[in-house]
């Protein structure tokens, strides 16, 4: 970043952690680190190897950034909501169901989550780039290139080291997923700046506590920086929902569809809600910020299915090769359709749509 001194923007001050006794879901910790030199490497991609296949989500620590630096990344995250006037939110505000991208604002209540309840949650997304053809409102423009240079610690520091480990865990050249995740290239993996605010009771009691349902993210990893409020759950591999525990400065990372399909199953898009905070942080509002990473735009997401593993397991396919969709036609389709789409019901439990010709489930 150029210069040494950083414009001066409010401080966000989080609620603490919780105190309550909470169900947590038990998840390795990957020091990213480890992954700079190839014994390292070879240390680290069983665990995240087996991580992925089981859970779908694991905690990295040791990722180049200090508490300052995450508490500063938070700072900038509440300027979206907290320094930009509602009239202002609107002319940045995302024409999502017809372009398919999260470009912009999301508004609250934009998505309806169940009996007629809709979500009180904002979210910002930025482009990777940043400064190229999208434009953002005035309370972020001086801090643009702190932006850029998160985006690109996510991608090159985070991401990358990651996709080599996951490559590695299926026995493929380490830069196989590198390779088709360029920061450059077409493609819309982007920063979410995100803010949930408290709902009513009676909104609590028509959703059954329940703030965004079950659902699986349609890229291919997403890098979510811990925060107090408790409110994450993820479907355990014991079909039990599991509270995520905040670490201070850890990253919480997750599979999503579009590395499910490239993995032809191998790896697991784990199934994750967002629910009512225990009572001890609820009237506080909750902070994210968040990096999805998606592939190139023009890659189809058909398996690896050179990678030798395939000798030992089977591939899964959601659909045959030739109907495989690509990831611009993935994320529009599943970003389009998302808290806007006619859900079938099932069961008393999952709701169904079908996207791309892929059945979509989102559990209650």
């Amino acid at each position: 970043m150029p210069g040494t001194t950083l414009p001066s923007i409010p401080h966000y001050v989080p609620a603490p952690p919780t105190a309550e006794n909470l169900e947590w879901a038990d998840l390795p910790i990957i020091d990213i680190s480890q992954a700079n030199t190839p014994e390292g490497r070879a240390e680290l991609a069983p665990k995240v190897r087996d991580a992925m296949r089981t859970q779908g989500f694991l905690y990295v620590v040791n990722h180049g950034y200090d508490q300052a630096k995450n508490e500063r990344i938070f700072d900038i995250a509440d300027l979206p909501f907290a320094q930009v006037p509602e009239d202002e939110k609107r002319l940045f505000a995302g024409n999502i169901k017809q372009t398919g991208s999260y470009r912009g604002y999301k508004l609250r209540r934009y998505w309806h989550i169940e009996n007629g309840v809709h979500d009180q949650l904002e979210h910002y997304n930025l482009h990777r780039a940043i400064t190229g053809d999208q434009k953002h409102p005035k309370a972020l423009q001086p801090v643009l290139p702190e932006i850029r240079a998160f985006a690109e610690h996510n991608h090159f520091s985070v991401l990358h080291p990651l996709l080599r480990l996951l490559a590695r865990g299926m026995e493929l050249p380490e830069d196989t997923f590198v390779n088709i995740h360029g920061f450059d290239t077409k493609g819309e993996t982007y920063v979410r700046f995100m803010k949930y605010y408290p709902r009513s009771e009676e909104e609590e009691s028509k959703t059954k506590n329940v703030w965004l349902k079950g659902h699986t993210d349609f890229g291919t990893i997403t890098i979510l920086w811990s925060q107090p409020v408790s409110a994450l759950q993820i479907l355990s591999p014991d079909g039990k929902w599991k509270w995520i525990r905040h670490i201070p400065n850890a990253l919480v990372v997750n599979a999503g569809d579009a590395m499910e399909f490239l993995s032809g199953g191998f790896y697991k898009a784990t199934i994750h809600r967002v629910v009512q905070p225990p009572a001890d942080q609820r009237g506080y509002t909750r902070v994210g910020a968040f990096y999805f990473a998606m592939t190139d735009d023009d890659v189809k997401l058909v398996p690896f299915a050179e990678s030798p593993v395939f000798e030992r397991v089977d591939i899964v396919r959601k659909c045959d090769d030739a109907d495989a969709p690509t990831m611009e036609q993935w994320r529009k389709g599943r970003t389009s359709a998302y808290g806007q789409s006619e859900l079938k019901r099932k069961d008393e439990v999952v709701e169904e749509e079908v996207i791309n010709g892929v059945v979509v489930k989102h559990y209650n």
